[in-house]
């Protein structure tokens, strides 16, 4: 799994949401602004927060978006399954998106090494909340020099 610049501009918009009144609903504008994130690719990836539940949005004048729940509520896999899709390296042992291999119950690899990376890759993503984002947020930190050091394939 390697983080995704979607991922990184959720996670920026997610901070900035999560230091917010949670009765305040925030528009994309102002949550573009703040965060610097290109209001269209912004509204793509709240619509996609907004349809698994991690952010609800309110149409019309006097709406926008806020946080679905409390930040210590929302784990960073919920987040990343949200804009991503399965967290796990391959289907074959995906939790949620599993396909069946024929090679599935002999496979060492798949049963020893690629398993406890997908359990490795949960189990840090469920540990941590929407709320650690938001202590970044808070200090202004910009997640934007993270998009300079996202790993390419074959890179």
């Amino acid at each position: 799994m390697r983080l995704s610049s979607t991922d990184i501009y959720a996670f920026q918009a997610l901070g900035y949401l999560g230091l917010q009144d949670p009765t305040r609903w925030i528009s994309s504008d102002e949550i573009s602004e703040k965060t610097r994130v290109a209001r269209p690719y912004l509204v793509r990836i709240l619509a996609m927060l907004s349809s698994k539940g991690v952010v609800k949005s309110k149409k019309g004048i006097g709406g926008g978006y806020a946080l679905a729940r409390k930040p210590h509520l929302i784990s960073l896999c919920e987040v990343v399954r949200a804009v991503d899709g399965p967290v796990a390296p391959l289907s074959c042992i995906s939790l949620n998106w599993h396909e069946e291999c024929v090679e599935q119950d002999r496979c060492h690899a798949r049963n020893t090494v690629y398993k406890r990376m997908r359990d490795a890759m949960l189990g840090v993503l469920q540990e941590f909340s929407v709320a650690d984002l938001v202590q970044d947020a808070r200090a202004k930190v910009d997640y934007g020099h993270c998009l300079t050091h996202l790993l390419r394939p074959n890179a």
